[in-house]
C-alpha cells in the first residue's frame, strides 16, 4: 500500500477533478460517520451545502479552504481542508477531515493532521484549531493526535438544522 498526500492540484483542469473527488469521499464517508449522530435528512441538507461544486471551488478560489488529498496506491482516499489565520480565530483552522471508512485506522488521518500542522508552522500560525460534533466518535482521534477540548458551539445552519460541535484546539 502505497500513501501519499498531496496539494490540491494548481491548473483549473486538476482542480476540478480533485473537487469531484472530495465531493465523491464526502458522500461515500457522511452516511457511516454520522448515521448515529444527524438524520438523514440533515446529512442530505449539509452534503447539498457544503460539498456544492460551485462553493468547494470559490474556497479554493479564496484560499478559504486549502485541500490535500490522501492517495493510496493513485486512488483518493481522504482529504483535508484548512485554513491559514482564520478571521474568527486567528489560528489556522482544519475546517474539513474525511476518510473513506475502510480507509480508517490505518494511520492515514494522522498523515493528513500532520501535513495542516506543517504548513500552518510554516506560516508562522501558533494554533491549530477545529470544529467536530460533540457525539462523533472522530473526538478521540483528534485527542489522540494531540488536541484538546477549548470550547463548545451550537452553529444555526439553516434549515431548521445546527451544527453542536466541541471546539478542540493545540498550540503549534
Amino acid at each position: 500500500m502505497s500513501v501519499i498526500i498531496r496539494p490540491q492540484a494548481a491548473e483549473a483542469g486538476g482542480i476540478a477533478a480533485d473537487i469531484e473527488a472530495i465531493r465523491q469521499i464526502a458522500y461515500a464517508t457522511w452516511p457511516d460517520t454520522f448515521c448515529d449522530i444527524l438524520t438523514a435528512a440533515q446529512i442530505q441538507y449539509m452534503l447539498a451545502w457544503l460539498y456544492a461544486t460551485e462553493r468547494l471551488r470559490r474556497q479554493v478560489d479564496a484560499k478559504e479552504h486549502i485541500f490535500h488529498l490522501a492517495e493510496v496506491d493513485g486512488k483518493p482516499v481522504g482529504f483535508a481542508a484548512h485554513q491559514i489565520d482564520h478571521p474568527r480565530h486567528g489560528t489556522t483552522k482544519i475546517h474539513k477531515l474525511y476518510l473513506l471508512p475502510s480507509q480508517q485506522g490505518k494511520g492515514i488521518g494522522r498523515l493528513l493532521i500532520d501535513t495542516v500542522r506543517r504548513a500552518a508552522r510554516e506560516a508562522n500560525q501558533q494554533a491549530l484549531t477545529l470544529n467536530v460534533n460533540k457525539n462523533n466518535r472522530a473526538v478521540d482521534f483528534y485527542r489522540a493526535n494531540g488536541l484538546a477540548r477549548v470550547g463548545e458551539e451550537v452553529i444555526d445552519i439553516g434549515g431548521g438544522y445546527v451544527m453542536d460541535d466541541y471546539i478542540m484546539g493545540c498550540t503549534l
